[in-house]
């Protein structure tokens, strides 16, 4: 199935069980099409750019970004995780159905355990997020997963002054690294920004935090 079918059948999807699950509050394709697939799709040239062959997307709900980039990037391989059971089932089901199972695969399981996994800590060259919390906590979630110079890549629109200071204040107690943010321009996006966070040392053993302290004290 090439990248554009794959698309459309997990829309269709998307769609189909939605009402059950309340994957999305976008209901017609059209809709959908642009504030979803081609959102998630804006990160392709970048993603090419730094030649990321492997990527793990957090909070992938409904699988966005993660189903349109790897519908789009063939050669990369995924890891979609999915700390929500109802919702990971729903992944597994799309990428089955969009004939996605050599490059992508659905897990139910929160960032804060694939960190404590050695298989994962350290070992991604991208980690990708889209409307799934601050860029702080994204920072401090992600940067425990990222080989050394991995990038975190956040899907972000508006004002992010306040959400840029904390991040840098993140990135500075895990090692360091740097910001960049790269205006979106496609007409329907207007405002919309893609948050390139680069690793830089080692992150303390500390990080991420449970839920509860990143609650207490956040950045």
């Amino acid at each position: 199935m090439g990248a554009r079918a794959a698309i459309d059948g997990h829309v269709r999807l998307l769609l189909a069980w939605t009402g059950s699950i309340n994957l999305t509050a976008i209901r017609e394709p059209g809709p959908v099409a642009l504030a979803h697939v081609v959102d998630s799709l804006t990160a392709v040239p970048l993603l090419r750019e730094l030649r990321i062959d492997r990527f793990l997307d957090l909070g992938s709900g409904g699988g966005y970004p993660g189903i349109p980039l790897a519908a789009a990037l063939p050669a990369a391989r995924a890891v979609l995780a999915e700390p929500i059971g109802k919702k990971a089932g729903f992944l597994r089901t799309a990428i089955r159905a969009t004939g996605l199972e050599g490059v992508a695969e659905a897990a139910a399981v929160r960032a804060e355990a694939l960190a404590a996994d050695s298989k994962h800590r350290g070992r991604w060259p991208a980690v990708t997020a889209r409307a799934v919390a601050t860029l702080a906590d994204l920072v401090e979630l992600s940067f425990p997963l990222l080989a050394p110079g991995g990038v975190l890549v956040a899907w972000k629109r508006g004002d992010l002054a306040v959400e840029l200071a904390a991040a840098e204040r993140a990135m500075l107690a895990m090692g360091g690294g740097r910001l960049d943010v790269r205006v979106v321009v496609v007409p329907g996006l207007e405002g919309h920004r893609l948050v390139v966070a680069r690793a830089g040392g080692r992150v303390p053993a500390t990080f991420p935090r449970d839920p509860a302290a990143r609650k207490r004290r956040p950045w």
